[in-house]
């Protein structure tokens, strides 16, 4: 059974979501396709098409936006109308920047417009690419957040055994992360919410 393509990931570590983008951008804006970048900052959006029909308006582009996270940054794939230069600077854009999900769409429609499914899985490994060179990963990191001893209520840092000052086992109150998508879970959890991954026991 094929699974639909995961739609968000998350890295962790330091990433700007600017020089992602800028990455994202120089990659696809070449050939018969076009993308381009809008906002800046903390989170940014890429959308990418044909030539023909970024010019021609209204057609589905792929949009891929990129925020800035506690410890790294979400990357989210959707479709969204081919935003154009001026509709960049309009409500349109911003009202796209302030809710992402709104973007998040069925990606099998957007083969229609755009080229095909292939290209979903070109951004991702770009994507991927620029995480390997900025050394980010989808794995949790120590700086994300300290777990709470079930025994004392001490804070202890994410990955230790025991508690720093009781002892206590901490193992089941360790957060796990999805190793598809790299969605940070509740402890004691078999599937990510994210994508549907079944989590290692």
């Amino acid at each position: 059974m094929n699974q639909p393509p995961t739609t968000q990931r998350t890295y962790h570590g330091d990433i700007n979501p600017e020089e992602m983008a800028d990455v994202l951008v120089s990659a696809f804006n070449q050939g018969n396709m076009q993308a381009q970048q809008i906002g800046q900052g903390d989170k940014v959006m890429v959308q990418i098409a044909t030539r023909q029909h970024a010019q021609s308006g209204g057609k589905a582009a792929l949009s891929v936006t990129i925020q800035k996270i506690e410890d790294g940054v979400s990357v989210a794939l959707g479709q969204h109308a081919w935003l154009g230069a001026a509709a960049s600077l309009g409500q349109t854009a911003l009202g796209a920047l302030a809710n992402p999900w709104s973007l998040l769409g069925r990606l099998d429609d957007l083969a229609q417009d755009v080229t095909s499914l292939t290209l979903t899985d070109k951004v991702w490994e770009a994507v991927e690419k620029f995480a390997q060179a900025a050394k980010v990963t989808k794995t949790i990191s120590e700086r994300l957040q300290s777990v709470v001893c079930p025994y004392c209520s001490t804070a202890n840092k994410v990955g230790a055994a025991v508690c720093e000052h009781c002892g206590g086992p901490l193992g089941e109150v360790q957060p796990v992360s999805c190793p598809k998508c790299g969605n940070v879970m509740p402890p004691k959890s078999k599937f990510c919410a994210n994508c549907g991954t079944a989590l290692p026991a």
